[in-house]
């Protein structure tokens, strides 16, 4: 009679038993008070409140979980289990990823929308193929050129030295390809280099460059956009598969959710933040129809050096396709 009542009592237990508490920790480099930051944060909240708590996002902002090599090795090792990773730290992963950040073979935001549509289901099978799952991605802004004296045409950088990011090597490597000279800085101490006159300019998204205050120091900014920067949050293969499956549709929904609301917010913030550096003294350096092409000539000039690493051929050829028949569309 003993051993029944300890058996029932253990079976009301367990059906009153608290629910397995999932913890998905997820690292971004990106600062909590950016429209990123924030977009992370209400998906935590969302996540939370669409399982009864049962999985918790766990955010690790401002690059506490280290840079991003640091959280690549971390996701693999399941020390984190997802990630807010840049075009480079995609690239790691799945090579050919950087093709989509060719320099000007995308041109705007619609060119960027239709390439994405066209490419995001083969490269979200590639990422899953090397074992992580792609929740969203985010566009991060357009790269632009920061210099201390004007940029209209390619000779007019090609005369002053520009910096680059040591991380970057695939945009290092094109550029230098099409006869820039080009310096490897540590992109923190961008204004020791500008101060100190070795280097004369940048490729920035504005967002960054507000933030570095690049625009202090190197105070024109080319209208041209030289290239999109990307990024997506990925999860680890073995966190996806712990969560429940009847979980999966609504937080793949809210995660994508957040690509929409981040598309509007970012684009918002650079033009703001182009305003505000406007009034600080920076100088619009806007380029003409036949200007702009100069680059596109320069870049075009090159590509063909570049396939294998850094771009992917198949990729850019699909991408040059579907561009060429939207351009002549318009």
């Amino acid at each position: 009679m003993a051993v029944l009542c300890l058996l029932c009592l253990c079976g009301v237990n367990s059906v009153f038993a608290a629910p397995r508490k999932i913890t998905i920790k997820l690292a971004s480099l990106v600062p909590e008070n950016t429209p990123w930051g924030a977009a992370l944060n209400r998906m935590a909240a969302e996540w939370a409140a669409l399982t009864n708590g049962e999985v918790e996002l766990k955010i690790y902002h401002n690059g506490i979980a280290g840079s991003e090599s640091d959280v690549l090795r971390k996701l693999k090792m399941n020390q984190i289990q997802a990630a807010m990773l840049s075009t480079l730290g995609l690239n790691t992963i799945t090579p050919g990823i950087m093709t989509v950040s060719a320099p000007f073979l995308i041109r705007d935001n619609a060119e960027l929308d239709l390439v994405l549509n066209e490419l995001k289901p083969e490269l979200e099978q590639q990422i899953g193929e090397k074992g992580f799952y792609t929740l969203a991605w985010s566009k991060v802004g357009w790269v632009r050129f920061f210099s201390k004296a004007p940029i209209f045409v390619p000779d007019d950088l090609k005369r002053q030295k520009l910096g680059t990011d040591e991380n970057e090597p695939g945009l290092m490597d094109a550029f230098k390809a099409m006869g820039y000279q080009m310096v490897p800085i540590n992109i923190n101490q961008v204004l020791v280099y500008l101060n100190g006159g070795m280097i004369d300019a940048v490729y920035q998204s504005p967002v960054v460059a507000g933030g570095l205050q690049v625009f202090g120091v190197a105070k024109n900014m080319a209208s041209i956009n030289i290239a999109p920067f990307m990024g997506a949050i990925l999860m680890n293969g073995a966190a996806w598969r712990s969560i429940p499956e009847k979980y999966k549709p609504d937080l793949i929904r809210s995660a994508r959710k957040l690509e929409g609301g981040l598309d509007t917010s970012v684009q918002a913030l650079e033009a703001d933040l182009i305003g505000t550096m406007r009034q600080y003294g920076l100088i619009i350096n806007q380029l003409t129809p036949a200007q702009e092409q100069l680059w596109f000539d320069d870049a075009k000039r090159v590509v063909p050096s570049l396939m294998g690493t850094p771009l992917n051929q198949a990729m850019y050829a699909r991408i040059e396709a579907l561009l060429q028949t939207h351009r002549a569309g318009r």
